[in-house]
């Protein structure tokens, strides 16, 4: 609260307004905007949190591409990588037009019931990743994956991890996925605890649509996206994933990807 307020009183004395949400808006200074409204009427974007909270507001700009700042209150801070300390001589680089922005994918993934491809029943975006599990302790999942219309490779595994390279840190790092850098256009699918032990982390060119058809019993499976959107699925139901129609764009400070790797990983 205290750094929120700080960075309003800022702004507003560089002769610009702050906007937040009416909810907290007059708590720290900032012009009360309806939710809704936000990512229209602003400029920039500043989030106060952790990669969660980036997450979720990545989601919710969706085609406005506005970027966006992001100051890390939590732990690990792979897409929050200004620190506090430094946040106010960011937000004043940004402000003097002395940033750069990395564009970065997104993953559209659309449910469709039963197998048939006559119509999403739902559709999510992701900024991380997609990721395909089983809901039931001791069952596994069969997975058939064609990529750009081409049969791929048929999984049968706790779960799949598709991910974007930014996504390519989270969850599917801890599936044995490679590290990628942020710019490559590249997915990455990652099998979650595969039966065959030849099934490795692989990368697809992003410009691929991904089909997986889900073979599971009763007890179904689960889509989540970035860990926060959540459907379940049943077991003959095919998720199509292909890129999202927009990028996230999100201010980078001083710090290239290398140095981000080397402090959040502890390699030295």
């Amino acid at each position: 609260m205290d750094l929120a307020m700080q960075l309003c009183g800022w702004i507003r004395r560089e002769g610009l307004e702050p906007i937040a949400d009416h909810g907290i808006a007059s708590a720290i200074g900032a012009t009360g905007i309806a939710e809704e409204g936000l990512a229209q009427r602003a400029d920039l974007l500043v989030v106060l949190g952790g990669d969660g909270t980036l997450l979720g507001a990545a989601r919710e700009i969706g085609a406005l591409e506005k970027p966006i700042l992001g100051i890390n209150l939590g732990g690990l801070g792979f897409l929050t990588e200004v620190s506090i300390d430094e946040a106010m001589t960011m937000l004043a680089r940004i402000v003097a037009g002395d940033y750069d922005v990395d564009d970065r994918i997104m993953l559209q993934a659309a449910v469709h019931r039963d197998g048939e491809g006559n119509g999403a029943v739902e559709e999510f975006s992701a900024l991380n990743d997609v990721v395909i599990v089983k809901r039931a302790v001791g069952r596994m999942l069969e997975l058939n994956v064609v990529a750009n219309h081409i049969p791929f490779c048929t999984y049968r595994a706790d779960g799949l991890i598709v991910a974007t390279p930014t996504g390519s840190t989270a969850y599917a790092l801890s599936a044995g996925g490679p590290i990628v850098y942020p710019s490559l256009r590249v997915i990455v699918l990652a099998p979650i605890c595969p039966h065959t032990l030849s099934n490795r982390p692989v990368l697809l060119p992003d410009s691929f649509a991904l089909e997986i058809r889900v073979k599971a019993d009763d007890q179904g499976a689960m889509l989540t996206c970035d860990g926060q959107d959540s459907a379940p699925l049943g077991p003959t139901d095919t998720i199509v994933i292909t890129r999202g129609k927009f990028a996230v764009r999100l201010i980078r400070s001083t710090h290239p990807s290398f140095e981000i790797w080397r402090d959040k990983l502890h390699w030295g």
